[in-house]
């Protein structure tokens, strides 16, 4: 085995504390092969060259377009289909060396192609997701993520009221996703004051990847976010790097996926590593990782790698993880402590 292979062997064993990663960016590969040939989707006959079509090519220059043109809605055809790809995918996570995870999902998405009943996608990927998960060994929570260039605010109050009639415990937080370029944070300040007089659902909004810190500053002024999906342009922002100090407010940052998409293409120099060494709150974390053709696991060797990590730092990164969770005060403690005892079993095995 090279030793490239043998370090990502033993880093794949960390455990992780994951916070940012879309389903319909992590599926199953050859399962989401099978449903397509089954479905009589136009792909590829063999899973090799369907993976060609279906994930970005992963040493290809950066393309956001491109990207984005893998994720599809049509996928699914049955119930039983999002409940068969969803279980498969939550329990490949397990190779990722996942300890927790915050899963985020648009049950629009999910529904879109066939106008299904959300309510009843939501349940379906939180009881498929809680089987995989328990089965595996580890634990895991949802987001509920909502595009913020495929619905506005009025309908995206439909849906959240719905979904909060569920009551499902293990939903924890709201997401806001999408183009953020042309619809800003200023669209959704009632849908998210809602949110917060709720005080039910921790925030995150994706802001700062691809447009300037400005947009940080009014996701947590204006939508209350405590955490920020992506937030690259705060390295260009002393003020705000001493403010999400202050505040505690995370950074869930990808390497990966910022470089794929262009929105950082020089990996290397990722504002993460000099965040990190500044104490801004910084996560590690995979994105989409199916699309990527990667995985978390990537993710941690390069930023290892490039900003020179050490076990403590790792641990660091992932006490901030969990600390910034959505998670009631009680069960972070709890996860703290089942993660130090994870990590130092790990730490045992380098020796």
């Amino acid at each position: 085995m090279s030793q490239k292979k043998l370090q990502k062997e033993v880093i794949r064993q960390f455990p992780k504390v994951e916070l940012h990663r879309h389903l319909e960016g992590t599926f199953a590969g050859e399962t989401l092969h099978r449903l397509a040939l089954k479905n009589g989707l136009d792909v590829p006959k063999t899973y090799e060259e369907f993976k060609k079509t279906a994930q970005f090519p992963k040493d290809s220059e950066p393309d956001f377009l491109k990207f984005l043109s893998k994720f599809r809605t049509d996928w699914y055809k049955s119930l039983g289909d999002i409940e068969e790809i969803v279980y498969q995918s939550v329990k490949n996570l397990s190779n990722d060396g996942i300890f927790y995870i915050e899963l985020r999902f648009s049950p629009e998405h999910f529904a879109l192609n066939n106008n299904f009943n959300r309510e009843e996608v939501t349940k379906i990927i939180v009881r498929a997701g809680n089987q995989a998960a328990k089965e595996e060994g580890f634990n895991i929570r949802y987001l509920i993520t909502f595009n913020r260039n495929k619905q506005n605010q009025q309908q995206m109050l439909e849906l959240y009221n719905k979904i909060k009639k569920l009551e499902i415990e293990e939903i924890v937080g709201i997401d806001l996703a999408g183009d953020e370029i042309h619809y800003g944070p200023e669209l959704f300040i009632d849908f998210f004051k809602q949110i917060k007089k709720d005080n039910r659902y921790g925030i995150t909004v994706h802001a700062g990847e691809v447009t300037p810190a400005e947009e940080i500053w009014k996701a947590i002024k204006n939508l209350n976010a405590t955490r920020i999906g992506h937030g690259t342009a705060a390295i260009k922002d002393e003020k705000l790097q001493n403010y999400l100090k202050e505040k505690f407010i995370i950074l869930e940052q990808c390497i990966t996926s910022n470089y794929q998409t262009g929105s950082w293409t020089d990996s290397k120099n990722h504002p993460f590593g000099t965040l990190f060494k500044k104490g801004v709150p910084v996560t590690l974390n995979s994105d989409d990782p199916f699309i990527q053709d990667t995985d978390l696991t990537d993710d941690y060797i390069k930023a290892i790698e490039y900003f020179s990590l050490s076990f403590e730092d790792l641990k660091k990164i992932n006490h901030y993880a969990i600390e910034g969770s959505f998670l009631s005060e009680t069960e972070k403690k709890e996860l703290l402590t089942k993660f130090d005892k994870k990590a130092e079993s790990f730490k045992k095995m380098l020796i």
